[in-house]
């Protein structure tokens, strides 16, 4: 069995949330939600020129084999609205090329090919944890004590 967590991120720190309740921040926040070890959902405010949601491992659309379970993605929008993000917290800035490797889109291809269970276990919490560093932001201990 795989991790789930949720962490909201305010700026300062992160504590756990509940996935279904939109936080009631005022300034900017990050929101990560671990599905299973599978997928993470990025969730953020505010959302700049993205959508406010960005995936990391494979989309919903994929992992359920179902296109009503997310929106359609598109990398290089959130890369952009994840980059603006995160010029909202003041310090230093990163371009959204610096992020746009590590966010999903809706291909299936090669998702669960992966016969090493212990590689694939970890896979999204250490992708994440490298996600959160790229863009400069501290790691929930949870996910850095499961990389």
């Amino acid at each position: 069995m795989g991790l789930f967590g949720t962490y909201l991120y305010d700026g300062d720190s992160w504590t756990a949330h509940d996935a279904d309740i939109r936080p009631e921040a005022t300034g900017p926040w990050l929101m990560v939600d671990v599905h299973d070890s599978d997928f993470a959902t990025i969730s953020y405010h505010p959302t700049g020129p993205g959508t406010g949601v960005a995936y990391i491992g494979v989309t919903p659309r994929v992992y359920f084999d179902d296109e009503n379970a997310s929106a359609p993605t598109d990398v290089a929008r959130e890369a952009e609205g994840l980059a603006a993000w995160r010029e909202e917290l003041g310090i230093s800035p990163v371009t959204s090329d610096d992020l746009v490797d590590f966010l999903a889109e809706d291909e299936p291809e090669n998702w669960g090919d992966d016969d090493d269970d212990g590689e694939v276990e970890s896979f999204v919490e250490a992708r994440t944890a490298e996600f959160l560093a790229a863009l400069s932001v501290p790691v929930p201990d949870d996910l850095r004590q499961s990389t």
